[in-house]
């Protein structure tokens, strides 16, 4: 009885809830739960004030196991979490419980926990449950520690939060994470010592008197100003930056002739696929590791910024086992065939924009050229026809 799951995954568990272990006082509490329940692994824990569980979706081969569930120690975390580090992301671990242990397997290397199977946890998807099921307040104000709060930041990413009344706990809740954290028990001086917003409001009633009426957050304050360009800093803005390069690049291409302007034609659709392809992948790595995707965006900011993205290109081939400059020879060969390939149909470009800006009584000087030359006769500027080549 075992279930199978990468290391990077394993790892963004144990993060997303070892900020909300209780301390060795509390011992069915000073540790992470391990807990399969024949759909999900999850990782949970609690301080007995926050309580957090994030989840992963089990392979298919996994889901037929009857339920388990044990409690990592505390005090084995911090070697369990260097081990899974000591892993590539995509190397998977099998996790088997056992009578006394719970064992961690992959291709290079095993670790086991020694573990107290009789040792009780509460019952947190009880606990979860009947915060869904609690009715609302019409306006609940409660006390919160922002200690407790900072706890969640090491699950990264957007919740919802519900919160019912002033005695239960907030529950937070997104696709592979819910908790709870309790409201605070503190009567001490300031807005913490009241339980009405109106009495809160009050304290801060003569300093906001000051301000006016109306005034929205959103839209009082003032826009950045970024420069012509600035590459994303985060990974809302990359997106959004790729998805409206898509939108952009497909309406250009369908105002492009095919026939009349190939090249941006063909620049629109390079440019509308790349983005594209980019905004996939972002997006991809944005819902399997959120961390990973900001610290991505981040990374590639700076490489833009310092204006050497070719030289991080062509590192980065090398390195993965290709040949750049042959990559580079290519490219100029074809570059090469195409101009003597196209040069006639330049050329009739070039005298079209001739005669437009004879037309319009532009004056200008051709020098004598291969390509281009004025028919005084029809008073107007015509492509020279290539000469056969002679065999």
């Amino acid at each position: 009885m075992s279930i199978t799951i990468n290391a990077h995954q394993l790892g963004l568990l144990i993060d997303k809830t070892i900020a909300h272990i209780g301390d060795e006082t509390i011992k069915p509490l000073h540790g992470i739960r391990l807990d399969a329940d024949g759909r999900y692994l999850y990782t949970v824990a609690s301080d007995r004030y926050t309580l957090a569980a994030a989840r992963y979706q089990l392979n298919h081969g996994d889901t037929a196991q009857e339920p388990w569930a044990c409690t990592i120690p505390g005090t084995s975390l911090t070697a369990l979490r260097e081990w899974i580090r000591g892993h590539k992301g995509a190397v998977d671990i099998a996790i088997e419980p056992r009578k006394d242990a719970v064992a961690f397997d992959s291709t290079q290397a095993s670790f086991s926990i020694a573990v107290d199977r009789g040792l009780e946890f509460p019952d947190w998807r009880g606990i979860l449950r009947t915060l869904t099921e609690h009715a609302a307040d019409e306006t609940p104000f409660p006390a919160f520690d922002s200690t407790k709060l900072a706890k969640f930041g090491s699950a990264e990413g957007y919740f919802r939060l519900r919160v019912t009344t002033d005695e239960a706990a907030a529950l937070l809740i997104a696709e592979d994470f819910i908790g709870a954290v309790m409201p605070a028990r503190f009567s001490g001086l300031g807005p913490i010592s009241v339980e009405t917003f109106d009495k809160a409001r009050d304290l801060w009633q003569w300093t906001l008197a000051a301000g006016g009426k109306g005034i929205d957050m959103e839209t009082s304050m003032p826009e950045a100003e970024p420069p012509a360009y600035e590459a994303p800093k985060t990974v809302r803005e990359a997106g959004g930056g790729l998805l409206q390069e898509v939108l952009n690049s497909t309406d250009d291409l369908h105002a492009a002739d095919y026939h009349a302007d190939r090249d941006l034609w063909d620049a629109n659709i390079r440019i509308g696929c790349a983005a594209w392809i980019a905004y996939r992948y972002l997006d991809a790595l944005n819902q399997a590791d959120p961390r990973l995707a900001r610290q991505t965006v981040a990374d590639v900011a700076e490489q833009l910024d310092s204006g050497e993205i070719g030289e991080w290109a062509w590192d980065a081939a090398e390195s993965a086992g290709f040949d750049p400059q042959q990559w580079q020879n290519e490219h100029t060969e074809a570059v090469t065939a195409l101009r003597q390939k196209r040069a006639p149909e330049w050329a009739e470009r070039l005298a079209m924009g001739l005669n437009v800006a004879k037309n319009a009584g532009i004056g200008f000087r051709v020098d004598d050229n291969p390509h281009v030359v004025y028919d005084e006769q029809a008073e107007q500027w015509t492509a020279v026809k290539p000469e056969t080549a002679k065999v």
